[in-house]
């Protein structure tokens, strides 16, 4: 059975893998107790029945933590875990056109742009061009051109229409707010 682990980005030292030799001490209320050595700062730690973690290793004298490093970990991954639920995945939904499209079809996938660019995702408008057609690419630019327009409401084109190969695309991003 797989199961999902979420790792802390910054690994922290603790206890006996810290390697200074003195340390600026915060007890686990977050009140300061001053420098001390490393032995004194773990003692006063293992009589607490806590670990003593490294917060700020890029001082001249590490900062150190008294705290139950298990318990800070599960909180971080929890967080974490949080953080990625609320992340809202932008997805890009492609809608194909014709350099000869009719007018209802045209309105058809206008709206279905719509729909996707109101729900948040990017619409990447395309247009290929096949055997002769390539010779009049302007009418290809002009088609998505005038998509960009009749979307112009909800989307922002990102750039003007680029021809790549046998085909000719248009990408749209939503408008926040």
């Amino acid at each position: 059975m797989y199961e999902e682990v979420f790792a802390i980005k910054q690994e922290l030292r603790i206890n006996e893998k810290i390697t200074a030799s003195k340390v600026k001490l915060i007890s686990e209320e977050g009140e300061q107790l001053g420098e001390m050595s490393i032995s004194d700062a773990l003692d006063y730690a293992a009589e607490r029945d806590l670990d003593l973690v490294e917060v700020a290793p890029g001082q001249e004298v590490p900062v150190c933590k008294i705290m139950n490093y298990g318990k800070y970990k599960y909180e971080q991954a929890k967080k974490e875990k949080e953080a990625k639920k609320k992340q809202k995945v932008v997805d890009t939904k492609e809608i194909r056109l014709s350099s000869t499209i009719d007018t209802h079809d045209f309105e058809f996938k206008a709206k279905n742009a719509r729909k996707f660019l109101e729900d948040g995702d990017k619409v990447k408008a395309t247009i290929k061009f096949k055997g002769r057609e390539l010779n009049n690419t302007s009418f290809g630019a002009n088609v998505l051109n005038k998509f960009a327009e009749a979307l112009s409401e909800v989307g922002v084109a990102e750039k003007a229409p680029k021809l790549e190969g046998r085909s000719m695309m248009l990408i749209i991003n939503p408008k926040n707010g």
